[in-house]
């Protein structure tokens, strides 16, 4: 087992993300389908975008003006989630900015995180969806997506203010795709091509891209499921259609849909943030390849 650790960049000074943190109202948006707080003796949320949601499983530990740590009970194991506020240092143009650092024991490392069952192993997407969400709407937009762990429907739709083809090169366009993503890629722009995330030397089983029509839609396999995205033209504003499907149903791929899904957040920043800068300060989980993250 590690310890799991995020760090993220919000353009909202320190006041306004500790009160999205833990106002009760707020998590309903960002977070979970039901949240109950009352500081300094609950924390709790649950429902159908929480992991094992059929009812609340942690445990409120400490809260201060820029702190919070709870203990949050999963596949039986009790693990510890700190998270801290601090506001950013340096020239900030957009205006104040707080950086947010997340840990959280207990979760396995990698790559077991892919292979080992359980909520545990949802943890390095789920905060990066989660916090993604966080930023979103700290800094005045309306969150994009949440997953649902009670549906086997792998689902989303986002709506970005960018032209259609501006938006189909940021997803195939290797260099672009790894800005917003964050995570190197090679891509063989052509049905049949190879599609490596983590690159064509790093990855010996990429996925194929089995559907392409430019500037509109693509699938890719992924040998164990298939993703499609499709685009339309939406009053200016461009639709983003995202699906997977060919899984097995009993056991929804619900860790690498949160990290689409997450990804998602940032694509639609990355088109309609005017000086766009990544939000993602640090992801860490012991083992995971050097160079794999490239916006970190």
């Amino acid at each position: 087992m590690s310890t799991l650790r995020k760090r993220i960049r919000i353009t909202a000074p320190p006041r306004a993300v500790h009160q999205a943190l833990t106002d009760r109202a707020a998590l309903r948006v960002w977070l979970a389908e039901h949240a109950e707080v009352e500081l300094p003796h609950r924390y709790e949320f649950w429902g159908r975008f929480t992991p094992s949601g059929e009812a609340p499983h942690q445990r409120l530990r400490h809260v201060d003006d820029s702190s919070l740590r709870f203990d949050w009970d999963l596949d039986g194991v009790t693990t510890t989630v700190d998270i801290g506020l601090t506001a950013e240092t340096g020239p900030a143009p957009e205006g104040a900015a707080t950086l947010l650092t997340l840990t959280q024991t207990g979760i396995p490392g990698w790559p077991d995180v892919l292979t080992e069952p359980g909520d545990r192993s949802l943890m390095h997407t789920y905060w990066a969806l989660a916090l993604a969400n966080l930023v979103d709407y700290a800094e005045g937009r309306d969150p994009v997506v949440r997953c649902d762990f009670t549906s086997a429907e792998l689902r989303g739709e986002v709506l970005i203010d960018a032209d259609r083809l501006a938006v189909y090169e940021s997803l195939t366009e290797p260099e672009q795709f790894s800005r917003w993503a964050g995570v190197k890629v090679d891509v063989e722009l052509h049905e049949g091509g190879r599609w490596a995330m983590g690159g064509f030397d790093a990855n010996p089983h990429p996925a194929r891209i089995t559907a392409l029509r430019p500037g509109r839609s693509m699938s890719v396999d992924w040998h164990d499921m298939v993703q499609s995205w499709e685009l339309a033209d939406s009053g200016g504003r461009t639709r983003l259609t995202f699906v997977q499907s060919g899984f097995d149903q009993a056991a929804p791929p619900f860790d690498g849909w949160l990290g689409w899904l997450g990804g998602l957040v940032e694509l639609r920043r990355f088109h309609e943030i005017k000086r766009w800068r990544p939000m993602w300060v640090e992801q860490h989980l012991e083992g995971i390849p050097e160079g794999l993250f490239t916006n970190t």
